[in-house]
């Protein structure tokens, strides 16, 4: 399966437009999902560094048996892959 991830947060958007945030001109973004981009901006300042942290959580929930050590190391190699973070 190779789902479409939000290269922000990295969160499942599925197969229809729902989930998918939207530029300046209303259309759907197709790489930024609705709680991360709105009209074209992110919706946050947020750091990778503080992605990272609010995502450990949710990736302990996916994957019981991980330790959060383990977690953030996973979550450190996979931010620097999507887009909004390639270069920061």
């Amino acid at each position: 399966m190779n789902e479409k991830l939000c290269q922000s947060c990295g969160k499942p958007m599925g197969q229809t437009d729902e989930l998918y945030g939207t530029e300046k001109n209303g259309t759907k973004s197709s790489d930024y999902c609705d709680d991360c981009y709105k009209n074209g901006e992110f919706t946050t300042n947020i750091t990778k560094e503080r992605m990272i942290e609010v995502s450990v959580p949710y990736l302990l929930k996916e994957k019981p048996g991980i330790n959060e050590t383990d977690a953030r190391k996973e979550m450190e190699a996979f931010f620097p892959t999507l887009k909004r973070w390639k270069n920061t």
